[in-house]
């Protein structure tokens, strides 16, 4: 099926800026070779918005605009499904962003890698290094699907774990924009102009069979998880698939469509929304009904407005009911409803914990994703040291963190030498406030942001875990979230806490979510000053300490008191 019109209601309506640079792109390609090879140390409008597709954003350093005006350098991320990756692959991205980048690397929400401060001139050879250790930045942004997000402990003694990575690969595989810029561009060889393609894989006879010539309306996210193990967050994803499991086989799926953070506090259309089930798929079944989605999506999403062009504002219009009968149409077959099964746990995979294989894997912390040198604090050293020595797999966590896999017992005590020698804290040594904690990176490259994040957290956090104590309650486990504007790319709207920065030094309190990260939350407060913010939760969680039922959680504490409940026992 070709490219439709949206919707009757938008068929007048003039197609957004992005909407023509992508259709005059000749896939995803012009203006950009020119652009690339200028002598300017930026790109101009179209191809800013196209180079997302191919895995970097422009950004310039805001904490020198003052002195040294903008000065331009970009983001490279790199598509890791499942966030898995080996060793050697992880060496390579280290030397990367000591070579071309800001001398740090980052683990990003979705389970890949960013590097950032690259240099124009580097963008090639950056994004080609990236290629030759078998990894790409393809579809890493842009409007297209972006990195397949799935739990990421490699439980051996349970394979289900390993059919969701299997998934995770086959979709990220089949969905992967098909298109010949991106090998014209970043892996073409300048001595013999011989391109290599990512994978190997040969080009179709049509450019691009699921994404057409404009690709999607707006980015598309999918994850995968299971009822007891939801640290890929399904229900904030545009498509994710709930694992139905049978004597450790995955025998199907429950599809949940149209999960999706980002807003825009000025324009009241826009919202948050966790998912909807909308029907029960075999595991055969994935691919073909990940296309229809998509394809619906691509065919009907919002075309004119950006700020409403995600899956969930095509549900919202629709309804649930309508939009699952044109899946069914581009599927080709009907689809049965649901199964009835509910997220239970969320497992993060921290510390030591046994495969089920004899090995062990150990999950380390890496407080808001960030891996750097500094001071007495070097883990990107202990990385290198870890890697070149013991050589373990690796899966990068939604949470930010590293697994290190396939370990012995020999392995263990060296591994945490090697961790304490370069000043890195165990797992262990986190608090279960900070443990739990991610953060965007915001302020100075993010050019949505408002105010800061990555930077304000951990501070936040020293002072948030000594009023714990005090209170006797460090023990509890909640989710805190923050982000520098409220596009959400850390997913403040389902956690426990979310602390979306307003304006500048300002936040917005949610309360009411929670670690399985199947209901959103609501504001508490707004535009609380930084250093008011945790004196605020801290009020609430005397609260809690008082009136919380047996057992009971923060975040289900919070969402059974309600707004009203909370603000008039906590401000008294």
């Amino acid at each position: 099926m070709s490219n439709a019109s949206p919707d009757k209601s938008t068929k007048e309506k003039k197609p957004s800026a992005v909407e023509g640079f992508k259709e005059a792109s000749q896939y995803l390609l012009q203006p950009i070779p020119e652009e690339l090879a200028d002598e300017n140390n930026f790109f101009g409008k179209a191809s800013i918005q196209l180079l997302k597709h191919h895995g970097t954003y422009q950004q310039d350093n805001r904490d020198d605009r003052k002195t040294k005006g903008k000065v331009f350098s970009f983001m490279v991320r790199t598509a890791i499904p499942g966030g898995k990756l080996t060793s050697k692959q992880l060496l390579a991205e280290l030397d990367l962003c000591d070579e071309v980048g800001n001398t740090t690397l980052r683990i990003t929400t979705r389970q890949g890698l960013q590097l950032h401060g690259v240099l124009k001139s580097d963008l090639k050879k950056t994004i080609r290094r990236i290629n030759d250790i078998q990894l790409t930045t393809l579809a890493a942004c842009g409007d297209v699907e972006r990195n397949v997000m799935c739990s990421p402990c490699p439980y051996k003694g349970d394979p289900v774990y390993d059919e969701m990575q299997s998934h995770a690969d086959e979709l990220a595989i089949h969905l992967r924009p098909q298109t010949r810029a991106y090998h014209q561009l970043w892996l073409t060889d300048d001595a013999t102009g011989e391109k290599q393609l990512v994978g190997g894989r040969a080009q179709a006879e049509v450019v691009e069979p699921i994404y057409g010539p404009t690709y999607l309306p707006r980015k598309f996210k999918i994850g995968i998880g299971l009822p007891g193990d939801n640290s890929a967050d399904i229900y904030s994803q545009d498509l994710g698939l709930l694992a139905i499991c049978e004597d450790f086989r995955i025998v199907g799926f429950n599809v949940l469509v149209g999960g999706g953070f980002g807003t825009t506090p000025s324009a009241k259309k826009t919202f948050p929304a966790i998912a909807l089930p909308m029907c029960y798929i075999t595991r055969d079944q994935v691919l073909d009904v990940a296309t229809a989605i998509i394809k619906v999506q691509r065919d009907f999403g919002n075309r004119t407005d950006r700020k409403v062009a995600r899956l969930k504002y095509l549900i919202n219009n629709w309804g649930i009911d309508r939009f699952k009968q044109k899946v069914e149409e581009y599927h080709g077959n009907s689809l049965p409803t649901a199964k009835p099964v509910t997220i239970e746990a969320h497992n993060d995979g921290m510390g030591w914990n046994q495969q089920g294989d004899g090995r062990l894997f150990y999950g380390l912390n890496v407080e808001n994703g960030r891996i750097k040198d500094e001071g007495s604090y070097c883990l990107k050293a202990a990385l290198r040291a870890i890697c070149t020595e013991l050589k373990p797999p690796m899966r990068l966590t939604p949470h930010q963190s590293i697994i290190f896999c396939d370990l012995t017992e020999a392995d263990r005590p060296r591994l945490e030498e090697l961790l304490k020698v370069h000043g890195v804290p165990l797992s262990e040594d986190f608090s279960n406030a900070r443990r739990w904690s991610i953060a965007c990176p915001a302020m100075p490259t993010c050019g949505l942001a408002v105010t800061e994040s990555e930077r304000a957290l951990p501070g936040m956090m020293d002072d948030l875990e000594k009023e714990l104590e005090a209170l006797g309650l460090d023990e509890e486990v909640f989710t805190t979230r923050m982000t520098g504007c409220p596009n959400g790319c850390a997913r403040p709207y389902n956690s426990d806490i979310g602390l979306v920065g307003k304006t500048k030094g300002k936040y917005t309190i949610f309360l009411g979510g929670r670690v399985e990260g199947d209901r959103l939350n609501f504001i508490y407060k707004d535009l609380v000053p930084a250093d008011e913010v945790i004196p605020t939760l801290v009020t609430v969680f005397r609260y809690f300490k008082e009136a919380r039922q047996a057992g009971e959680s923060f975040g289900d504490f919070c969402h059974r008191e309600g707004v009203d409940a909370l603000l008039a026992k906590c401000e008294a």
